[in-house]
């Protein structure tokens, strides 16, 4: 397999100069120059297969003859070792929990998944290899959690001050070792855009191997195809179903996009938005215009100009037509994902998180006017991670799960950096 860069101005690369590499030299993303498929048997065992395998069928195409074969089932049995269940809530939703990985968000997956691989990559390295992501609150905690301890690998996180929760950042600063977090006083798309920017700058790729663990990274992104695979593995119903996503950066659904264009067979996706609806305004109305971040109680979806729509757009040659008669946009309020999350409790006993609460009513006015379809939707995150949105709504404390309460005693530690790039640059030029 072979990656070109969507600004057609770089030289392809196999999966390992990908992975390591993060974007192109031209600041595009990669993309893969063709799609596998899926073949008949694989699909009608699928439901008989071990999550290991299923990841190792899914990945091998991607990674090509670049990781052995016994290293890339080692590598996938370790990113996939956790639960991912089909939570029925009615007769026709049910939500497809990615939380319980070790940081309690989906993002584990594509982080476990790309930290071996990196470390795998990193014993032919001579230089260590510096990790540099933005994150709006999980995929920082999954990477820094991922990459802990790995030899070679020193990781770089940015995040917005005051703009992540509690447990986010114990889960981005309390760990030391290796793991650097950065504190920026601005929104995700200002640490996105210093990110950038570093890629770009000679001076600084020319003292440090940079990567980037964002779901702009291959290793990061195409994992994230298992989640739809193993909800399919539990499916139950003759006729595909719909698919809400909880959309920010928007890696999530490209991901399930190109599992359907493999042969998946899920019937439609809903791209759930907050307020920061670009995308969804697109698939409405075929314009697309970036604009500014907007915060909202789903902060993980804060995201102006998702960087991962440039691959939707890609997988579907461009065209509006295509894309919007299998994905449709939804905006939803903050007051309508309180209410949300208030009734979701109150009626069901199920407590969501506030970006699988704006994925569960987009699904749930989805099949209002569709009576005979059926969805999941995919709860990214558990709730212990927002309890600040959460507890107001339900009136109750939710439990702290044992995995993360030690986390949460431990220090704080950032450096405070002001969102201009000069001074991101003087830090990894140190």
């Amino acid at each position: 397999m072979r990656y070109y860069s969507l600004k057609h101005q770089s030289p392809t690369v196999d999966f390992r100069e990908a992975t390591i590499a993060g974007q192109a030299p031209d600041g595009g993303l990669y993309f893969p120059e063709q799609i596998p498929r899926f073949t008949p048997e694989f699909l009608a065992r699928l439901p008989d297969l071990a999550r290991a395998e299923v990841a190792y069928e899914v990945i091998r195409p991607y990674v090509g003859t670049c990781i052995q074969e016994d290293e890339l089932r080692r590598i996938c049995a370790e990113t996939v070792d956790f639960e991912f269940p089909l939570v029925p809530l009615t007769d026709r939703i049910s939500a497809l929990e990615l939380f319980h990985g070790p940081t309690l968000a989906f993002k584990d997956v594509g982080a476990r998944f790309m930290s071996r691989c990196l470390g795998y990559f990193s014993r032919r390295q001579a230089a260590p290899i510096t990790v540099l992501v933005a994150t709006s609150g999980d995929t920082g905690g999954a990477v820094a959690d991922g990459f802990l301890g790995v030899p070679g690998v020193e990781v770089v996180i940015l995040y917005p001050s005051s703009k992540v929760s509690p447990l986010q950042e114990k889960q981005l600063t309390a760990l030391g070792q290796n793991i650097t977090a950065l504190e920026v006083h601005g929104n995700f798309d200002d640490c996105q855009q210093l990110v950038k920017q570093a890629f770009l700058d000679a001076t600084v790729t020319q003292h440090r191997q940079l990567t980037s663990a964002n779901s702009i990274n291959v290793a990061r992104w195409l994992p994230q195809q298992f989640y739809y695979l193993f909800a399919l593995q539990q499916w139950r119903h003759a006729a595909p179903p719909v698919v809400a996503v909880p959309s920010g950066n928007f890696g999530n659904l490209c991901a399930g996009l190109l599992a359907h264009a493999s042969g998946l067979p899920i019937g439609h996706f809903i791209a759930a938005c907050n307020a920061n609806d670009a995308v969804a305004d697109y698939l409405r109305t075929g314009s697309f215009a970036a604009r500014p971040a907007v915060a909202t109680l789903s902060n993980a979806m804060d995201v102006g100009n998702p960087s991962n729509f440039g691959r939707i757009l890609e997988l579907f040659g461009q065209q509006h037509a295509a894309l919007s008669k299998l994905v449709s946009g939804a905006t939803i309020t903050d007051a309508d994902t309180q209410a949300t999350i208030r009734r979701t409790y109150q009626h069901t006993g199920y407590l969501p998180d506030p970006h699988g609460a704006v994925a569960l009513l987009a699904l749930e006015n989805h099949l209002a006017e569709h009576p005979d379809a059926r969805g999941f939707f995919l709860e990214t995150a558990h709730p212990i991670k927002f309890p600040e949105v959460v507890e107001p709504v339900i009136g109750a404390a939710v439990p702290v799960p044992d995995s993360v309460a030690g986390l949460l005693s431990k220090p704080k530690q950032s450096i405070l950096l002001e969102p201009r790039y000069e001074a991101l640059q003087e830090f990894l030029l140190r």
